[in-house]
């Protein structure tokens, strides 16, 4: 398709101008080129951008020539006193949905996409978001825990602990090692998992590298018994970009599944430890495995895009491997880990069968001090 008509036809599909028949077709196209796909979440991205800035933009002169009547008027002084000040806020509140017009593509002028270009610059905006539990959040699940959970009528959290994080993780070994993001435990040795039956066992950090947001627990609890083996396997090489992907992990109180894609084989601005999903996820998935159709966990969920909806980033299965190998030649505490490698029977399964069999071994994780 020529270049020029391509981005024709991005406009009018995100614009929702196609028919049922083009917008069935188009749909089609994308799920069989990843480039195509690519492109609409990237233009879709640049409007997105266009329209805040402009949006911005339109804020601050309407508030500007307001501020200039009422100096007109002499409704206030120069200085803008505080009761000026909340005269201006209630304006704003009464015409914020005035002034929240997105101007269309068409009347975007070149002095605008250069106000763009400085705007998009870094510091101006936080482009990536962690996903990991609020805080808040987690402190007020704590207070009723043990009204949630079904096997355990007392958290393990010790009383008078102050928790630091929280997302999820799932087992990389049977003996009872996880792997989570560092920025979920933070600098906390200690934390709770807490599985799909509501069972909690406790944990302690063995391994963190903040630079590949990774991190290793392991369970230290009596209550917790060993798995034989894992069903799935830590795959080594890359995922084919368009690859069909599922992630399950804890959003909420209960396990979440979400299916999605590989949209880019490099993350965030061409990082070679990440890699791009389109996929939905939350806060509390950070850690969370991310599977391909046979059951391999192929990466672990990280951050997503705030100026775009569904642009996931994860750590690749393979920085695991790399991480593990490396901290086995100085540290002890991680020796005795061994990476599953080998897929056990989940290859031919349903994926709700595949599901039913996985919800077991991926955990909420909370971290505290």
């Amino acid at each position: 398709m020529d270049d020029i008509l391509l981005m024709e036809a991005v406009e009018r599909y995100l614009n929702n101008e196609m028919s049922a028949e083009e917008k069935l077709y188009f749909e089609q196209l994308r799920t069989n080129t990843p480039e195509v796909d690519q492109l609409v979440v990237e233009h879709k991205l640049f409007i997105q951008q266009l329209n805040q800035h402009t949006t911005r933009k339109n804020l601050v002169a309407q508030l500007t020539a307001t501020h200039e009547k009422l100096l007109t008027k002499g409704d206030i002084t120069k200085g803008i006193p505080e009761t000026t000040g909340a005269k201006l806020v209630q304006f704003y509140q009464k015409y914020r949905r005035v002034t929240a017009i997105a101007a269309s593509i068409a009347a975007v002028t070149a002095v605008m996409i250069s106000a763009l270009v400085s705007y998009l610059q870094p510091g101006n905006a936080e482009q990536l978001q962690q996903l990991s539990q609020e805080l808040d959040r987690l402190k007020r699940n704590q207070q009723v825990q043990s009204a949630q959970i079904k096997a355990v009528t007392e958290s393990k959290i010790p009383a008078g602990a102050t928790i630091t994080g929280g997302g999820t993780g799932f087992l990389i070994d049977a003996k009872g090692y996880l792997v989570t993001n560092a920025h979920v435990v933070k600098k906390s040795k200690l934390a709770t998992i807490i599985n799909s039956d509501g069972q909690e066992y406790k944990a302690e950090v063995v391994a963190n590298n903040a630079e590949l947001d990774l991190a290793i627990l392991k369970i230290n609890d009596a209550d917790y018994k060993p798995n034989s083996s894992l069903p799935y396997s830590i795959k080594k090489d890359n995922t084919a970009l368009g690859a069909e992907l599922y992630t399950l992990g804890f959003p909420r109180n209960e396990i979440v599944y979400n299916m999605g894609y590989l949209s880019a084989k490099t993350g965030f601005d061409g990082d070679t430890v990440t890699c791009q999903i389109s996929l939905n996820a939350n806060p509390g998935n950070s850690g969370g495995p991310v599977f391909n159709k046979d059951g391999e966990v192929v990466a672990v969920i990280s951050k997503r895009e705030t100026q775009a909806d569904g642009v996931i980033f994860a750590v690749r299965s393979a920085i695991i491997h790399g991480m593990l190998t490396e901290a086995q030649k100085t540290d002890t505490a991680v020796a005795a880990i061994k990476l599953s490698t080998k897929n056990r029977g989940l290859k031919n399964l349903e994926r709700t069968q595949q599901v039913k069999k996985l919800e077991n071994y991926v955990f909420m994780v909370k971290a505290y001090n």
